[in-house]
C-alpha cells in the first residue's frame, strides 16, 4: 500500500547510502588498525590475521569495504558540485546520482581486477 502513494527517490536513497558508507568506513578503519598492530606484533600475528582476510568472509569485508571507500568518494565529490552551486536541477541531480553508482561500482571492480593481477 505504501509504494501507491510513496514511491523511493534516487536521491533520499542516495543520501542515506552516503551516511551508511560513511559509518562502514569509521568501522572498517578499527579493522585497518587491526591489521597495523598486527603487522607490528611481528609474523605469527600478522599471519593470524591474514588467515581471517583471505578467507571468504574477510574478502567479504574488503570488497564492501573498498566499495563503500569509492562510493563515499564518487558522492562525495558530487557533494562538493552541489557547494559550488552546481547540479541542484532534478534531472542532473538524477544523473549525477546514477553516474555515483555506476562509478563507483566501476572503480571497485577495477581496483579489484588490479589487486588480483599482482
Amino acid at each position: 500500500m505504501l509504494g501507491r502513494y510513496y514511491r523511493f527517490q534516487l536521491t533520499s536513497v542516495l543520501s542515506f547510502a552516503h551516511r551508511v558508507t560513511g559509518v562502514g568506513l569509521s568501522l572498517g578503519s578499527v579493522l585497518l588498525v587491526v591489521w597495523l598492530l598486527a603487522l607490528a606484533s611481528g609474523p605469527w600475528a600478522y599471519e593470524q590475521f591474514a588467515k581471517h582476510l583471505s578467507a571468504w568472509y574477510g574478502q567479504c569485508l574488503l570488497l564492501g569495504w573498498s566499495w563503500a571507500l569509492l562510493y563515499h568518494l564518487c558522492n562525495g565529490i558530487r557533494h562538493l558540485a552541489w557547494d559550488l552551486g552546481y547540479g541542484f536541477d532534478l534531472k542532473t541531480a538524477y544523473r549525477s546520482g546514477y553516474a555515483v553508482v555506476v562509478a563507483s561500482l566501476v572503480l571497485t571492480a577495477v581496483a579489484w581486477a588490479l589487486a588480483c593481477l599482482r
